[in-house]
């Protein structure tokens, strides 16, 4: 048993490793990408707000709000209070990466506002992903513990964890369509040209990336986990 265990310990320090490294990696080159676009004027001039407030516009939406928050790269749509939350360097930026990012963000405001099917889809699994993620840690440690008299404990465990790599899963097509929306909008508007727009889209797609690895990350500890029952079940 315990080399047993030795081995998925091993297993499983092998998947935390590769992914963390990856996810640096990604981070690191995302954010030297953020940085190099962000002092390359966007020939439009516009401000990440100005971004914002016109491709709501073009698009019709008039119920969102456009908000300056503190913090590097921690722009975010919040579609319960329907803001559009752009970090102060994007917010105030006339730059490609400010555009960028601001027209990805209200990207998000139009699925919301036109019902997206995989956004609501998110949306709804959000309140049992949250709850998971608060049990997630424990109920796993104690049905690794318990594996061989209690193994429905994991059995929960890995339940609860499939929610989280579901939402991981999901939230792929929904950054995706926003980029894609985002990269769409800025050409026909006029606001990015063809010196500027391959850099936009660079930018936005060292973005994805990050949801790549993570989805990649929980769907692989979800199979390791997956394995681990299976082999007690076996015996």
């Amino acid at each position: 048993m315990s080399e047993t265990m030795f081995l998925h310990n091993g297993t499983y320090w092998i998947i935390f490793i590769v992914f963390m490294l990856l996810s640096w990696v990604v981070s690191h080159r995302l954010k030297s990408k953020f940085r190099k676009y962000s002092k390359m004027p966007i020939g439009s001039g516009m401000t990440g707000r100005d971004v914002a407030e016109r491709m709501l516009r073009d698009n019709g939406v008039t119920d969102v709000t456009i908000k300056s928050v503190q913090g590097e790269l921690s722009d975010h749509y919040n579609p319960l209070k329907k803001t559009i939350n752009l970090s102060r360097e994007v917010y105030s930026n006339a730059s490609i990466a400010a555009a960028a990012v601001a027209a990805h963000e209200t990207g998000h405001a139009l699925q919301h506002a036109q019902s997206y099917a995989w956004l609501n889809m998110r949306s709804k699994l959000a309140p049992a992903v949250s709850f998971a993620s608060n049990w997630i840690q424990w109920v796993l440690i104690a049905g690794l513990v318990l594996i061989n008299s209690r193994p429905e404990i994991l059995l929960v465990g890995i339940g609860l964890f499939a929610l989280t790599t579901i939402f991981s899963v999901i939230t792929l097509p929904v950054e995706i369509n926003a980029s894609k929306r985002a990269l769409a909008w800025l050409s026909n508007a006029g606001i990015t040209n063809r010196e500027t727009h391959d850099k936009a889209e660079d930018a936005l797609r060292w973005a994805a990336y990050t949801y790549v690895i993570a989805a990649l990350g929980s769907l692989a500890t979800l199979i390791y986990y997956i394995m681990i029952f299976m082999g007690v079940r076996d015996r």
